[in-house]
């Protein structure tokens, strides 16, 4: 992926211009989809959507419907999603953000297991058997 401007640089940035529209100007804004997100990331990884939704344990099709922007994930498959593409935390922060989701909070039992799952690089089925140890919901529900 292209190199890009931290949050906290452009929001000094934007701060200390003098007008709004000099910010704007300078092309620090743009309409960066979910699903453009994905798809940087996928390429990223040199992985295809089938490997994603095997990975993710996500149907296939909900994974197209989302890489094709006629649905955004829930929360839930955004982590799922994540966790599929081996995200790291801040590409999982900005996967979550970018879907309209709440971000991990380290404050709720739920999510600071998932965090730490994120962190050690587990897989979906290691993510639930954490969860699922811990008296978690998974993120994988049972049929």
């Amino acid at each position: 992926m292209t190199q890009e401007h931290l949050t906290e640089e452009l929001r000094y940035r934007l701060l200390s211009s003098s007008n709004v529209k000099t910010y704007l100007d300078a092309e620090y804004t743009g309409d960066y989809s979910c699903s453009d997100y994905l798809w940087a990331l996928l390429r990223e990884r040199g992985m295809n959507r089938s490997t994603l939704a095997r990975e993710s344990g996500l149907n296939a099709t909900v994974v197209y419907d989302i890489f094709a922007g006629k649905s955004r994930p829930g929360r839930d498959h955004a982590i799922m999603l994540s966790i599929g593409l081996n995200c790291d935390l801040r590409e999982t922060q900005r996967l979550l953000r970018l879907a309209g989701v709440s971000e991990l909070w380290c404050k709720q039992r739920r999510d600071a297991i998932i965090i730490w799952c994120i962190e050690h690089s587990f897989d979906l089925a290691a993510t639930d058997n954490e969860l699922q140890r811990l008296g978690e919901r998974p993120l994988l529900q049972s049929k």
